[in-house]
């Protein structure tokens, strides 16, 4: 395990998960939003935030916390391990009311109000986000692929990586 990808629906815990993980094994952490993500509310080019993706990519080591349909195949290429949080739908939306208002490493602002687009996304998840990650992940049956259906097992795995 040495160039990680963490994936999973908004909310469901990608980031927590991914600093568990780093301080576990010392792997360097990258944040997508927050390469994406301006502290005004805007977002770079993509052409600046791919440019950005390929600096880590060519990195010997790293953990690549975030979705990004559009790169995830050029990630899934690069990458040895995916952790896939594929928690319940009810699951990442507490997660998401539950973050409000609070400061994140992984953000570049605090989120103090629900955003109904955001919203809508996280709910449409499951039928489309879901169902892409689930065909790529089928074309890359040679890398190591570890799906959590609970925040539980998550932690329980982070718990034996403690031990190990």
């Amino acid at each position: 395990m040495e160039k990680v990808l963490v994936i999973g629906c908004p909310g469901g815990g990608k980031s927590t998960f991914s600093r568990a993980l780093n301080k576990i094994t010392g792997i360097p952490l990258f944040y997508l939003d927050m390469i994406w993500h301006k502290p005004d509310k805007t977002t770079c080019s993509r052409e600046v935030f791919d440019q950005r993706l390929g600096e880590i990519l060519r990195g010997e080591r790293w953990i690549i916390d975030g979705n990004y349909a559009r790169t995830l195949p050029l990630r899934l290429a690069d990458c040895d391990t995916v952790f896939w949080l594929d928690y319940p739908l009810e699951t990442c939306i507490e997660g998401i009311r539950a973050r409000k208002g609070k400061p994140r490493v992984d953000m570049p602002w605090i989120e103090m109000e629900e955003d109904e687009e955001f919203m809508e996304f996280v709910r449409n998840f499951p039928l489309s986000g879901r169902r892409e990650i689930q065909r790529l992940l089928k074309e890359y049956p040679e890398k190591d692929i570890v799906v959590f259906y609970s925040r539980e097992e998550a932690e329980a795995f982070l718990a034996r990586q403690k031990k190990d």
